[in-house]
């Protein structure tokens, strides 16, 4: 189980029995973002809201969309890689920040919170 996801694939505090811990701040967010402008093609991602447990649709406006309204919301944020090279180049940003993320199918996640005693990993 990644993240907070639920089996069913839902997400948020509807399903949650423990306290949520933030991972990340407005600098790491930012940080991100910026690493993300650098990549060509930029990849796109999708945002998984705290407060209301929606899920935007996938953007790869990284300089305006991105941040929009408050990082303090975000409750995890994928990465779409589909091409190789892409992947690689994310994954090297990801590391070079040091953040809390994990490798997906289709790219990566990134953690804004966690549950409460759950093990995190950093790619």
């Amino acid at each position: 189980m990644a993240g907070v996801e639920r089996e069913d694939g839902q997400y948020g505090p509807a399903v949650i029995h423990r306290p949520l811990v933030p991972l990340m701040n407005d600098t790491k967010w930012a940080e991100l973002r910026l690493a993300m402008l650098e990549v060509e093609p930029r990849p796109t991602w999708s945002a998984v809201s705290r407060q209301t447990d929606v899920r935007c649709d996938p953007d790869s406006d990284w300089f305006y969309h991105f941040r929009i309204g408050s990082y303090s919301d975000l409750l995890l944020v994928d990465i779409g890689t589909p091409e190789p090279q892409q992947r690689a180049e994310v994954r090297a940003a990801l590391r070079r920040i040091h953040l809390p993320a994990e490798e997906t199918t289709g790219g990566f996640r990134v953690l804004g919170y966690a549950l409460e005693g759950q093990a995190v990993g950093y790619i």
